[in-house]
């Protein structure tokens, strides 16, 4: 058997900021067709064309044909998100005998980092043999949060085209940290993901409450719409008359990955019967965050001139529990000095 040639990677300009700094974007090619473009400016996957069933490729994540279109519109396509992930409830939170008080800027709540998260942030890059590596620095105070934290954000992909994400962070005092990529996925390029079939390996998820924000429960997914246990179209019960369907207007819940957190195990696996297009992934961190795009409203034109209208594409957020720093009894997202975070999320992708 042939075996698989080596992943290339390509640098290339991607623009400039209104700051008059230059961005750049960094392909990564496998032999096999498929391929990922990355840009510095939030360590944003921009690109993911993977081929279908018949071998034509396509691009099955959400984003623009520029640098521009990322910096006007903060959709988080593609982005890293930091330094929390999610929401926390009314922007605050305690930690040691100090409160601090962050952005709210998502209702009553902080989201996805504040008003000028990581994925706002120029990050320093890195291109290897295969990968390519991000740093930023996270000063003391950005957006309230506590702490000098340097993260990392390794993108690599392996010969079969299975895109890895591998996350570190250090800081030099105790501080929150929840790290994710937020890409927005269509394996078929439709104008809806009602039709993909979704399975998650999750008997648990984090019920919220009018603003989404987890309660505290871990509730069953058993008898209930978000039993994905086994595969399911995703358009099959988004309508049902349930109440936390109608808070988030469709699916916008933390589920609970099962098996040991830490270790690289399945969370989800999607399939759309049009292109044959089949995504495994795989995480170590303890929950994931299942969007189904409700709050998309077609006010973004995106690449090749398409409007992202409602459900036009799904998230799947690997990610520690939303507003751990105030629910104890969640998995501790509390980044200690000397201690070093670490997570990492895999893509895999095949035909059926």
């Amino acid at each position: 058997m042939t075996s698989l040639p080596r992943v290339r990677v390509e640098t290339l300009p991607f623009g400039v900021l209104p700051n008059g700094s230059r961005a750049e974007l960094f392909v990564l090619r496998a032999g096999n067709g498929i391929e990922a473009a990355i840009t510095n400016f939030g360590a944003t996957l921009t690109r993911l064309r993977t081929p279908d069933r018949s071998g034509a490729p396509g691009d099955i994540v959400l984003g623009f044909d520029d640098l521009d279109g990322y910096v006007d519109h903060r959709k988080f396509f593609g982005a890293t998100i930091g330094r929390f992930a999610n929401r926390i409830a009314g922007g605050r939170f305690i930690l040691g005998n100090e409160r601090y008080t962050l952005a709210t800027n998502n209702g009553p709540n902080h989201l996805h980092g504040g008003v000028s998260g990581f994925d706002r942030a120029l990050w320093d890059a890195a291109p290897g043999d295969g990968a390519v590596v991000f740093r930023y620095r996270s000063p003391d105070g950005e957006e309230g949060y506590p702490g000098n934290l340097d993260a990392e954000v390794r993108f690599s992909m392996a010969r079969d085209g299975a895109l890895r994400i591998d996350y570190r962070a250090r800081s030099d005092r105790p501080t929150p940290v929840n790290l994710t990529n937020h890409a927005f996925f269509n394996l078929g390029n439709g104008a809806d993901i009602l039709g993909h079939e979704l399975r998650l390996f999750s008997s648990r998820f984090t019920p919220v409450d009018d603003t989404l924000i987890p309660t505290g429960d871990l509730r069953k997914v058993a008898g209930t719409p978000f039993d994905f246990r086994e595969p399911e179209r995703i358009g099959a019960r988004i309508g049902a008359d349930d109440t936390q369907l109608a808070r988030a207007g469709g699916y916008d819940h933390n589920f609970v990955v099962d098996g040991r957190p830490g270790t690289l195990r399945p969370a989800a696996e999607v399939y759309d019967r049009q292109s044959g297009r089949a995504m495994r992934v795989l995480t170590t961190q303890p929950g994931i965050q299942f969007y189904s795009g409700n709050f998309l409203d077609g006010s973004v034109t995106g690449r090749n001139g398409i409007a992202y209208t409602r459900r036009r594409a799904l998230c799947l957020e690997t990610q520690h529990f939303p507003d751990s720093p105030n629910q104890p009894h969640f998995p501790s997202t509390i980044l200690a000095p000397g201690s070093t975070y670490r997570q990492a999320t895999t893509f895999q992708f095949t035909t059926l």
